[in-house]
């Protein structure tokens, strides 16, 4: 399916979703912000879901016409332009399949703010990354939400306040990408396969985990729930069998 500079294709029980905007960057526009939100909305029973950009750059950030558009808003139009961009990358965020983002080239602004939404990170030693909206008397305020998690606030601290760029290595560093890689897409490829290795609705549930953050008796409700699950009775028979559990032989 393509629409509005997006294309989403299923390849098994994987989605992929790419930003097809090369001759803009894959910059964000009204219409590009939508078609993903619409993507992330309802990824049905994908395993997980690919999310990257076509051409050199991963995602440029704003795109400058859609930036121009906006200077004439009154500050309700705004709020409600802001919230757009908001609530897609909160449907990234929230997407119940685990999110990989394959990057390269630019990740700017919103972009980078967009690769801090996915679950794990894989970039190219090219890529480039920045919260540069200082230097145009703006704030990464509706990326901040989830940026903050991400990076912790010492290296927002700098990076939101300088509005500098840095590179891949960097973004290694101060955790908003998990792997640096010469070849993107076998690293990519072989993230995908260690999240296929699980179970489909574990590898879901240790997503909610991860964002729920319960904690006392919760945890063990939650644990208990897993082991007496179809799926999680067939992992753990399997594992002491030494056979495959059936979300590997399907």
């Amino acid at each position: 399916m393509t629409e509005a500079g997006l294309v989403v294709h299923r390849d098994g029980g994987v989605l992929r979703v790419t930003l097809a905007r090369p001759e803009r960057r894959n910059a964000f526009d009204a219409a590009l912000i939508a078609a993903l939100a619409d993507a992330f909305a309802d990824v049905g029973d994908a395993r997980c879901v690919v999310l990257a950009g076509e051409g050199r750059s991963f995602c440029a950030g704003a795109d400058v016409e859609w930036q121009r558009a906006s200077i004439d808003l009154s500050f309700d139009e705004n709020v409600e332009d802001a919230m757009r961009l908001y609530r897609m990358l909160e449907a990234v965020d929230a997407c119940p399949a685990p999110v990989v983002a394959r990057v390269q080239g630019y990740a700017l602004g919103g972009g980078s703010g967009l690769v801090a939404c996915c679950d794990i990170a894989v970039a190219a030693p090219d890529a480039l990354f920045g919260y540069s909206e200082v230097r145009l008397g703006i704030i990464p305020a509706v990326i901040s939400p989830f940026v903050l998690p991400r990076i912790g606030p010492g290296a927002a601290r700098r990076y939101f306040l300088t509005g500098e760029r840095f590179d891949a290595e960097t973004a290694l560093r101060i955790g908003l990408v998990h792997e640096v890689a010469e070849d993107l897409d076998a690293a990519v490829e072989s993230v995908v396969e260690a999240l296929l290795q699980g179970g489909p609705q574990a590898v879901r549930a240790a997503k909610r985990l991860v964002r729920e953050h319960p904690t006392g008796e919760a945890t063990a409700q939650i644990a208990a729930r897993r082991r007496t699950s179809d799926e999680g009775q067939d992992g753990l028979r399997a594992f002491l069998d030494k056979r495959h559990p059936a979300w590997l032989e399907e």
